[in-house]
């Protein structure tokens, strides 16, 4: 795929481990000017990581862009521990990284759950957010985990026969309890391969038009060991959003700027939370991608993200 419209690839010029509580470090980086203004990237999952594509959205002659794993996720260790992982202690964490790189105010970059993960830290911390770039909306909604576990069927009914298929007929009465079970199951030969079916489930629905590319990149055992273990632990803890959700909190966000671009096609994070967010968001502008599914990778999602990254520069 080409990606000509995203900038060079670039090293970081500062790397880290940051002590967390409960025993997890974090895996942390800075790319592009020291000097530039600061945005802070958030990853998708939860528990996908980070990776060097992620750094291309920003012009690094321009931005301090800090880019991290968070905990049980990616470089961050423990890998796929569930201990003393929840939304709030994710956004302490982010607190905490800022504190210790002394920024001030910065840019949210986030899609699908990095999305959710930067509406959960910029309500608890709104003084600390100058504007948000956010893609393929995910709010943490039981109607949004019950699409992903059992409704994407309507449109992709292969990889969702494929992903059922990963448990016996017995246990596919409670898909996401019995898939949960055998991913946190202590035995590699339990857990690898359920990690496997659930990744690529989600690679294989990701893209408008199929891409060997995007769903074989889901199914790197460490990866999908993250992203699965991860994802089922917050999707049957309700997100450890609070009882009202994220919209139930707009009003402290209200005056913040933000772009929101989403795929009209994203089968991940349909729609309609994306409209329902802009809707509750005065500050807030959605771009509708006519010919995109999911990923950030979709050309004009990522032409779209670049462009609205570059009208946030004087913010």
């Amino acid at each position: 795929m080409p990606r000509g419209d995203l900038f060079p690839d670039i090293g970081p010029y500062e790397t880290g481990a940051l002590a967390l509580s409960d025993g997890h470090v974090m895996y942390w980086e800075q790319v592009g000017n020291p000097l530039g203004m600061p945005a802070l990237f958030l990853h998708g999952g939860p528990g996908a990581g980070a990776g060097a594509v992620h750094r291309r959205f920003f012009d690094p002659a321009h931005w301090r862009v800090v880019i991290f794993d968070q905990r049980g996720s990616g470089r961050s260790r423990p890998l796929g521990s569930l201990v003393a992982n929840t939304t709030p202690d994710l956004v302490e964490d982010i607190e905490r990284l800022r504190r210790h790189l002394g920024i001030s105010r910065w840019l949210l970059f986030g899609g699908s759950w990095g999305s959710t993960l930067a509406l959960a830290y910029a309500q608890a911390h709104p003084d600390r957010v100058a504007a948000c770039v956010l893609r393929g909306i995910f709010l943490g909604r039981q109607v949004e985990v019950d699409w992903f576990m059992h409704h994407m069927a309507c449109v992709f009914p292969e990889a969702h026969a494929a992903f059922a298929g990963h448990l016996p007929e017995g246990e596919r009465g409670d898909l996401l309890g019995n898939y949960l079970r055998r991913l946190t199951d202590p035995d590699p030969n339990v857990h690898i391969p359920a990690a496997r079916a659930w990744s690529m489930y989600e690679g294989s629905c990701s893209t408008l038009m199929p891409s060997m590319e995007s769903a074989s990149s889901f199914a790197h055992d460490r990866a999908a060991l993250g992203l699965a273990r991860l994802e089922a632990h917050y999707f049957a803890n309700d997100l450890f959003l609070p009882p009202g959700g994220l919209l139930a909190g707009m009003d402290r966000i209200a005056h913040i700027p933000a772009e929101i671009i989403q795929g009209r096609y994203d089968m991940i994070c349909p729609p309609h939370s994306a409209h329902a967010l802009a809707a509750a968001w005065p500050g807030a502008h959605l771009t509708m991608i006519p010919d995109a599914g999911h990923s950030a990778l979709e050309p004009g999602v990522r032409r779209a993200l670049v462009a609205a990254v570059e009208r946030f520069r004087r913010v």
